[in-house]
């Protein structure tokens, strides 16, 4: 009897914290309620300040070039991404060109998503993208390894992540915490080689010329983005990707 009565409190307490909140959930952690405690005071006036409520979805965009990361925020009710903050990345790996394998220390580009936070990572709070999806697999070939573990995250080195020092990633990863936690299922991640204006398309082409077709089913979201400040419909097929 005391053998079934310690396996239904221990089955209640694993089903009580499934149904937390998933910001419940990350506070758990220390690193994420240090980040709270030194972050969310602040964000949430400048979320005010700029116009956002609340409940509000996010979506990253990435530069490699550049050497930038955007949060663009909307409210739920309002169909356009407004720019929030833009973040420099800390330290660079790779050269232009997407990821094609495991081990080639480039940063991959494309259009993919969060999924993974991490609040116990190496590189203090990291949030994963979705990398390798269906595009990298046929660019990479069936006899090659894509290599994955592509993070956003914390510190000041890289083999292929996003570093952004671990001040910044706090104020990242409690944003991305406060969207999913809102209901947003999916927070997008585009990266781009470059802001790919057709100067900048014409002059880093010359340079890499061996990339220049894979750029250009990149070309059509990050136009798209720009011009309408949506989230672009994107598919994946046949190795490429095709923005409606």
């Amino acid at each position: 009897m005391k053998f079934l009565f310690a396996a239904l409190m221990i089955f209640m307490s694993i089903s009580t914290k499934a149904q937390q909140p998933f910001k419940f959930q990350q506070l758990q952690f220390e690193r994420v309620k240090l980040a709270y405690d030194l972050k969310w005071t602040s964000l949430q006036k400048e979320l005010q300040q700029a116009g956002f409520k609340e409940n509000f979805e996010l979506l990253i965009t990435a530069y490699k070039a550049e050497g930038k990361l955007e949060i663009w925020i909307k409210n739920k009710d309002k169909q356009k991404f407004s720019l929030f903050k833009t973040y420099d990345f800390c330290a660079h790996s790779g050269k232009l060109g997407p990821k094609m394998i495991e081990g080639d220390l480039q940063t991959p580009e494309g259009f993919y998503k969060i999924n993974v936070f991490n609040p116990m990572s190496s590189y203090h709070l990291s949030l994963g993208v979705d990398y390798p999806n269906e595009v990298d697999k046929v660019r990479t070939g069936k006899d090659r390894k894509t290599g994955g573990d592509i993070y956003i995250h914390g510190d000041c080195v890289t083999v292929g992540c996003i570093p952004l020092t671990d001040d910044k990633i706090r104020e990242v990863y409690v944003l991305a915490v406060e969207a999913k936690n809102s209901g947003q299922l999916e927070i997008p991640v585009y990266i781009f080689p470059f802001r790919m204006t057709k100067a900048n398309f014409e002059s880093y082409a010359k340079e890499y010329p061996q990339h220049i077709a894979f750029w250009n089913t990149l070309q059509p979201g990050f136009h798209y983005f720009e011009k309408n400040k949506k989230m672009a419909k994107v598919t994946q097929a046949g190795g490429k990707y095709l923005i409606k």
